[in-house]
C-alpha cells in the first residue's frame, strides 16, 4: 500500500461536503437525547457510583453548588466528520488542517447561543461567574442547580465519604440543548490523574525526596550476571539495566538509521505544575548523555495563571516532577532537534488538564501531545468524555494528535478491584500508547520485547533460593476493553472479537501501540531532588512505566512527521494502516519461544537512596501482565506492537510492506 506524497499544511479548508458517521465514531458529539419532558439528557452526568444501595440522602437545598457548563458549539456530527477525513490517509482530505481561528469560526459556540444558555442558567438562579469559548462557570444552591438541570442531588458513599452526585441524568432544556454539551460539577467525588482542597495560588514545592538505585547493573541487557543467586527459569539471570540512555533508544527503535531528528516539529508534554530546576536538569543530562544540546527556545514553559491542590495528599506537586523531567528528557533523546512546549496544568484534576490541553488547541503550540497520566475508567467523570473528544476532534482537524500513556497497573483488577481500562487513553481521538520491556544489546542494536508485566520474588533470607517464587503481580502495562467507548472504525477488522466484546458490546480496546515501560529495561533520568541530609543536588535514576512509552512515541513521530514534510494530525488510522507490516516488532511474551521465560535481578536500598538500612535483592519475571498477555497480531498490552526501523522508512519511502 502506498502512502499519498502531496504535503499538506494548517489553513487549507476542505470545501466537500462530509458525510455523517456512524455513532460508533461520532463520539465527539455530545451524548443527548429527547427525555418526556421535553428536555434532552446529558448522559454521563450521573457517576455509575452513584447507586440506591449508597444512597444517603437528600442534598440540602442551600448547599453551594459550582459547576462547568461546556459548550458544545455547532455542527458537532460535522466537526467529527471533518476530524476522520483530515486524518485518514486514503482521504482526499487527508492533510487539509484548519487553523485553530477556522476551527473557531466554523464550530465554535455563536454569541448567540452563549447568551442563550447564560439565560437559562440565570432563570433557573444560578449566577455565572465565569466564561470563556469552551464553558461557563456557574455558582448557585442546590436547588437552583436542581432546578436548573431538572434531577435532584443526593449523597452517596463512596470509598469511604460521601458525595454529592446526581439520583439521573441531569437534562437541559430543548432550546439550548444543541448548545450544552456536559456539565461538570453537579457529582462532587475528585476526578484526577495521577502521573502514572487547597487555597488558590498555592506556593510550589521545592524538589521532591530523592530517589537512587543500587547496584549492581547491567550497561545493555544481560551484560552481567548475577553469580551467586538462585537460578530462575532454568538459568541464572541477568542484572537490571542501569538506565537505557537516548543512544541505545534511538538505534533500538531506528531512529538512528534514519538520519532523522526531529528539526522543524514541537512536541507539546502536557503534565501538573511544573519542575523549578527542568531547564538546567535537562540541559545537564543532554550534555552527560550525548544528547544534543538545546538551542535558543528549543524547551519552552506554559505554565497556569496559577497552582492549587498542591498538597501531597491531593496532587503532590513534587512528585510530578519527576514525571515532567522523564517526559521532557525522553522526548529530546528520541528528537534531539524537535521544539518542546511544556505546559503545565494547574492541579491534577480533569478541568486543569482540559484547560491546558484547550491551551494547545487554542492556539496550535504544537503538533504532537504526550500526556503521561490518566485514571481508571469507573474512577473517570463520563460526563468528561464528550469534553475531552471535543478537544482531541478540534485538535485533530487542526492537525494536532494527542498520545496518552496507557496506564501502570495492567487490568486494573489489583489496584481497584474491577478489570477495565484507563482514561483518557481509552477514548477514540487518542493514540494509547502501552508497554513492552526492552532488550537491547552490546551494539546498541534491539535484541527483543515481551509485554511489560512483572511478577516480584524476594531472594530468601539463606540466599538459596526466590522466595514464593514467581511471585505477584506488581505492574504493568495498562491495556484492555473500554467498558463505554465504542469500537472506532480505525480498529475494525484488526482487533480480535474475543477482545472487542469483552463487555458485552463492540468496544474500544487499548492500546494502539508500544515502546519501552518496564523500570527493570527503563530509561535514566538526571533530576535535582532533596536527599534525607537536607541537601539539594542533581542525581540520576532509573525510571519506567508507560509514562516512558509515551513520551518515547511522541518523540518517534516527531521523526515521522519530519520525514512526513507535514503534521501527522491523529495518527491512528495511519497507525492502523501498517499494521502487519515490517513497521512494527510483533511483540509476546515470548520472543524466544513458549519454553523461555526472561527475568532479570534487581538490588534496591530499602530507604530508597543508601544501604543504611540494607539491600533487598528480588527477581522480576518479564512478560506476566496480570490477565493481559503479548501475543501474535493486536493484543491488549502492545496493541499492534513497537516500532520497527521500518516504521520510519515508511515515512521516509512513502510505502510500506
Amino acid at each position: 500500500m502506498h502512502i499519498k506524497g502531496s504535503r499538506r499544511r494548517a489553513g487549507i479548508a476542505v470545501a466537500a461536503t462530509l458525510p455523517l458517521l456512524a455513532a460508533a465514531v461520532a463520539a465527539g458529539a455530545p451524548a443527548q437525547a429527547a427525555s418526556p419532558q421535553g428536555r434532552a439528557v446529558l448522559a454521563g452526568s450521573k457517576p455509575a457510583w452513584a447507586k440506591s444501595s449508597a444512597d444517603r440522602g437528600p442534598t440540602a437545598a442551600s448547599a453551594q453548588v459550582t459547576a462547568k457548563v461546556y459548550l458544545a458549539g455547532r455542527d458537532q456530527a460535522g466537526q467529527t466528520a471533518l476530524a476522520r477525513a483530515v486524518s485518514d490517509p486514503q482521504s482526499t482530505s487527508y492533510g487539509h488542517y484548519l487553523t485553530p481561528q477556522q476551527v473557531q469560526q466554523r464550530f465554535g459556540a455563536t454569541a448567540a447561543q452563549i447568551a442563550a444558555v447564560k439565560a437559562w442558567l440565570t432563570g433557573a438562579g444560578l449566577t455565572v461567574t465565569g466564561a470563556n469559548q469552551h464553558y461557563l462557570t456557574v455558582q448557585g444552591s442546590a436547588a437552583a442547580a436542581q432546578r436548573a438541570f431538572a434531577v435532584q442531588l443526593h449523597g452517596y458513599s463512596k470509598d469511604g465519604h460521601v458525595y454529592r452526585a446526581p439520583t439521573a441524568e441531569a437534562t437541559v432544556p430543548a432550546a439550548v440543548a444543541a448548545s450544552v454539551l456536559s456539565v461538570d460539577g453537579l457529582s462532587t467525588a475528585p476526578a484526577k490523574a495521577t502521573h502514572d482542597s487547597a487555597t488558590p495560588s498555592d506556593t510550589l514545592p521545592g524538589p521532591g525526596a530523592a530517589f537512587v538505585n543500587s547496584g549492581p547493573f547491567s550497561s545493555y541487557y544481560g551484560s552481567k550476571i548475577a553469580k551467586g543467586t538462585p537460578k530462575a527459569y532454568g538459568t541464572t539471570q541477568p542484572y537490571v539495566v542501569q538506565g537505557y540512555t537516548g543512544t541505545q533508544l534511538r538505534s533500538a527503535y531506528g531512529a538512528t538509521a534514519s538520519g532523522l531528528s526531529g528539526k522543524g516539529v514541537t512536541v507539546a508534554i502536557v503534565d501538573a505544575y511544573d519542575s523549578p530546576t527542568i531547564v538546567g536538569d535537562a540541559k545537564r543530562y543532554a550534555a552527560a548523555h550525548g544528547d544534543a544540546p538545546y538551542t535558543g527556545n528549543q524547551l519552552k514553559q506554559v505554565d497556569a495563571a496559577e497552582w492549587t491542590h498542591t498538597a501531597d495528599d491531593d496532587c503532590g506537586a513534587s512528585g510530578w516532577y519527576g514525571e515532567q523531567t522523564l517526559d521532557v528528557e525522553a522526548v529530546h533523546a528520541i528528537a534531539p532537534k524537535a521544539g518542546i512546549t511544556y505546559v503545565g496544568a494547574g492541579s491534577c484534576y480533569d478541568d486543569d488538564l482540559l484547560a491546558a490541553l484547550n491551551t494547545i488547541v487554542d492556539n496550535r503550540l504544537a503538533t504532537i501531545v504526550s500526556n503521561s497520566w490518566g485514571e481508571p475508567e469507573l474512577d473517570s467523570d463520563p460526563a468528561l468524555d464528550a469534553v475531552y473528544n471535543q478537544t482531541f476532534t478540534r485538535g485533530a482537524i487542526e492537525g494536532i494528535g494527542f498520545y496518552f500513556s496507557s496506564g501502570d497497573n495492567g487490568d486494573e483488577v489489583a489496584n481497584t478491584g474491577t478489570k477495565q481500562s484507563d482514561m483518557p487513553s481509552s477514548l477514540p481521538w487518542v493514540t494509547a500508547v502501552g508497554g513492552t520491556s526492552l532488550g537491547i544489546d552490546k551494539h546498541k542494536n534491539y535484541q527483543f520485547e515481551t509485554g511489560w508485566g512483572t511478577e516480584k520474588s524476594v531472594l530468601s533470607a539463606d540466599g538459596k533460593s526466590w522466595a514464593g517464587f514467581p511471585g505477584p503481580f506488581t505492574s504493568g502495562a495498562g491495556g484492555g476493553t473500554s467498558s463505554r467507548v465504542p469500537q472506532p472504525y480505525y480498529q475494525k477488522g484488526i482487533v480480535p472479537k474475543a477482545l472487542s466484546t469483552l463487555n458485552g458490546g463492540v468496544n474500544r480496546v487499548v492500546p494502539d501501540i508500544a515502546a519501552d515501560a518496564d523500570p527493570t529495561t527503563g530509561f535514566l533520568v538526571g533530576q535535582t531532588q532533596t536527599f534525607p541530609d537536607g541537601t539539594v543536588k542533581y542525581s540520576e535514576y532509573r525510571i519506567g512505566g508507560t509514562s516512558l512509552a509515551s513520551p518515547l512515541i511522541a518523540g518517534i513521530q516527531a521523526l515521522a512527521q519530519q520525514a512526513n514534510g507535514f503534521p501527522l494530525g491523529f495518527a491512528n488510522p495511519a497507525i492502523y494502516a501498517r499494521y502487519g507490516s515490517s513497521a512494527y516488532h510483533d511483540v509476546t511474551d515470548h520472543p524466544y519461544g513458549k519454553n523461555t521465560t526472561l527475568a532479570d535481578v534487581r538490588v534496591d536500598f530499602v530507604n530508597g537512596v543508601d544501604a543504611s538500612n540494607g539491600l533487598v535483592t528480588s527477581l522480576r519475571t518479564l512478560g506476566k501482565d496480570s490477565s493481559l498477555a503479548a501475543t501474535r497480531g493486536y493484543d491488549n498490552v502492545t496493541g499492534v506492537g513497537s516500532p520497527a526501523a521500518g516504521y520510519l522508512r515508511s515515512y521516509q519511502h512513502r510505502h510500506y510492506r
